[in-house]
């Protein structure tokens, strides 16, 4: 072989070489190759409200089927209060009595029921219902304005990732989740004075443990295998 060849041919290498381990620039249209930060998922509260009619005797069927169906809704997705608006009037008390304790008997506390009283115009017997809750979406997926089949830029599409965000935010039970961590329950007080005073005492503070549990544990012991015992 010629040197011309040697030459063209360790040539023709380095380049193929260099074009395998090519790094993609600079996307001009800003995507990256992380689904999440191109299609971010927003959380944001959302309102929402119920108008039913009250009587003397209640309400109708239809609307008490709404009524049950906003509540539970509400004990899934609610977030703070549930406000309940009465007409003001003479037949106020026993509206807003009726609402409350029809919401408290489906296990809603007492104590997340806001009760109030409206100006309303005179036949006016609506009763508004309502709660905020927050809900999670982000952008609608099938954007294909570019040939995916095209890759000689190594360019991430514009559609990556985005049908996994869109599952992430309809499947996610609590959306304020996605915001942060919940605040942690109490410490129990009870269990905490019982184990301090075992330990004060040099007792054992862990729970006594049920003989059926005994015969699941791990154990280990000392092997005499190349002592010479």
């Amino acid at each position: 072989m010629k040197l011309e060849d040697i030459v063209r041919a360790t040539a023709l290498t380095g380049m193929l070489v260099a074009g395998s381990c090519a790094a993609p620039t600079a996307d001009p249209n800003g995507m990256m190759e992380d689904g999440a930060v191109n299609h971010p998922i927003l959380v944001e509260p959302s309102f929402r409200d119920l108008k039913v009619s009250y009587g003397g005797a209640g309400m109708s069927d239809q609307d008490a089927v709404k009524f049950d169906a906003f509540l539970a809704d509400y004990r899934v997705h609610g977030n703070g209060s549930l406000g309940i608006s009465v007409p003001n009037g003479a037949a106020a008390r026993d509206a807003i009595t009726f609402f409350a304790e029809r919401a408290a008997a489906t296990g809603i506390s007492r104590d997340r029921i806001l009760v109030s009283t409206r100006d309303a115009a005179s036949g006016d017997n609506r009763v508004d219902v309502s709660y905020i809750a927050y809900t999670a979406r982000t952008d609608k997926c099938g954007d294909w304005s570019e040939n995916i089949a095209y890759t000689a830029d190594n360019q991430t599409p514009r559609n990556f990732g985005c049908a996994t965000q869109q599952n992430i935010a309809a499947m996610v039970a609590d959306p304020r989740d996605l915001l942060g961590p919940r605040p942690m329950d109490a410490s129990d007080t009870n269990r905490r004075m019982t184990v301090m005073g075992a330990y004060e005492q040099g007792k054992i503070t862990s729970a006594e443990k049920r003989k059926g549990d005994l015969g699941n544990e791990q154990s280990a012991s000392v092997t005499s295998v190349g002592t010479g015992q």
